[in-house]
C-alpha cells in the first residue's frame, strides 16, 4: 500500500470521527450543560473509536483472510452491545441524573439503564456499521488489486519458466556431471539421471498449480539436494535436517527450491576449510521454519555473477509478498563468510489461496 493512499485513509478516518464528535456535541449541548455535553462527547467518541478501530483493523482483515465472516458478525454484535451499555450509562448518569433524582438502589435504576440501552442500540449499530462498511470496501479493493498483481506475476512466471524456475546453472552442472559419470560409473550416472528427471518432471508439471502438498515440495527439494551431494562428493559438506509431521499442509509450488539452488550455486570453499551447505526444515503447528546456510566469499560470488544473479531471490520475495502477505517472515543475511536465509511461513491445511 503506497504512502499517499495510507495518508488519504488517515485523513478520511480523522474527518469521519471529527464530524461524529461535532454532531454529538451539537446534540448534547441542547439538552445539557456544556461541560456535560463535552464529557459525553469525549466518552462516546473515544469508546466508539477504540472498539470500532479494533473491530475494523484487527478482526475484519483477519476474518477476510481466514474467510470466517460468521464469527466476525458475532463479534460485531458483541461490540454493539458493549457500546450500547456504555452509552446507556452515559445517558443515565450524565443526561437523566442532572435533571431528576435517580433512585438510590441500583435495582431501581435499572429501568433508566434499560431505556438508555434500547435508545443507544440504533446509534451503536450505525457507528459500527458505517465504520465496518468503509473498511470492508477498502479491504475488498486491496484484495482485488493484490489478486490482479498475483495473476500478472503468475503469467510472467509462466513466460519465464525455464529461465527463472529451472536454474540454468544447476541444470548445466548436473548434466555435465552425468556426462562424465557415463564414462566412469554408469550405474551412478543412471541413478543421477533418474533423480534429475524427477526434478524436471516436478518443476514442469506442478509449476502452474496454486498450491501443492508440502511433503511433495519437500520431496522435490530432497531429490535436488541428493543430486547435488553426489555431484560435489567430498568437496562439499552437506548437512540436512528434515522434521515434517503434518502431511496435509499446502504450499505454493517451487517457492523454497530457489534458496537451495542459490546455496549450491554460490557455495565457496574457504581457505583451509571445506565448503558447506546446511539445510534445516521444520514444521510445527502449521508453521514452516526453513533455513539455508552456505559458506560464502564476496570475491568468488563476484566472479560467478552472470547477469541473472539475484533474480531468483527477488522473484521469491515478490511471490511471498503477494501469496503470503501477512503470513511470512524472510531474513537474508551475510556475516563472516556465511550466507544465510531464514524463512518462517504460516501454512494452510486446505487447498485454496
Amino acid at each position: 500500500m503506497t504512502k499517499p493512499f495510507v495518508l488519504k485513509e488517515y485523513i478520511f478516518t480523522f474527518i469521519f470521527w471529527l464530524v461524529l464528535a461535532i454532531v454529538l456535541w451539537c446534540n448534547f449541548q441542547i439538552t445539557t450543560e456544556k461541560y456535560l455535553a463535552m464529557i459525553q462527547t469525549l466518552i462516546i467518541t473515544v469508546s466508539s473509536f477504540t472498539f470500532t478501530h479494533f473491530l475494523t483493523n484487527r478482526l475484519l482483515p483477519k476474518a477476510l483472510r481466514e474467510k470466517k465472516m460468521k464469527r466476525f458478525l458475532i463479534q460485531v454484535v458483541v461490540v454493539i452491545f458493549i457500546l450500547s451499555l456504555i452509552f446507556a450509562v452515559i445517558f443515565t448518569y450524565l443526561e437523566v441524573a442532572p435533571k431528576e433524582q435517580l433512585p438510590k438502589s441500583f435495582s431501581e435504576q435499572l429501568p433508566f439503564l434499560w431505556k438508555g440501552f434500547y435508545m443507544s442500540l440504533p446509534a451503536s449499530f450505525l457507528i459500527n456499521g458505517a465504520a465496518c462498511g468503509i473498511k470492508f470496501y477498502k479491504e475488498h479493493g486491496r484484495i482485488e488489486r493484490d489478486h490482479i498483481l498475483l495473476q500478472q506475476a503468475h503469467l510472467e512466471n509462466q513466460l519465464k519458466l525455464l529461465q527463472d524456475q529451472i536454474n540454468p546453472h544447476v541444470v548445466f552442472n548436473i548434466l555435465n556431471h552425468i556426462h562424465i559419470l557415463i564414462r566412469t560409473d554408469t550405474q551412478l550416472a543412471d541413478y543421477l539421471l533418474l533423480k534429475f528427471s524427477d526434478i524436471l518432471r516436478y518443476q514442469l508439471y506442478h509449476c502452474n498449480e496454486n498450491l501443492v502438498f508440502l511433503n511433495k515440495d519437500i520431496e522435490h527439494i530432497q531429490n535436488l539436494v541428493e543430486v547435488e551431494k553426489l555431484r560435489w562428493g567430498n568437496e562439499l559438506d552437506v548437512r540436512v535436517n528434515w522434521e515434517m509431521t503434518n502431511k496435509k499442509l499446502f504450499i505454493a509450488p517451487l517457492l523454497l527450491v530457489t534458496f537451495i539452488e542459490n546455496a549450491f550455486k554460490y557455495v565457496c570453499r574457504l581457505p583451509g576449510h571445506k565448503g558447506y551447505v546446511e539445510i534445516s526444515c521444520k514444521e510445527e503447528n502449521n508453521t514452516l521454519y526453513f533455513c539455508v546456510e552456505n559458506s560464502y566469499s564476496d570475491r568468488a560470488i563476484h566472479k560467478k555473477k552472470d547477469g541473472t544473479g539475484g533474480i531468483g531471490l527477488q522473484n521469491v520475495q515478490k511471490r511471498l509478498k503477494l501469496q503470503y502477505p501477512d503470513s511470512h517472515h524472510l531474513k537474508i543475511e551475510t556475516n563472516n563468510n556465511v550466507f544465510k536465509v531464514t524463512l518462517i511461513l504460516k501454512l494452510s491445511d486446505h487447498n485454496e489461496q
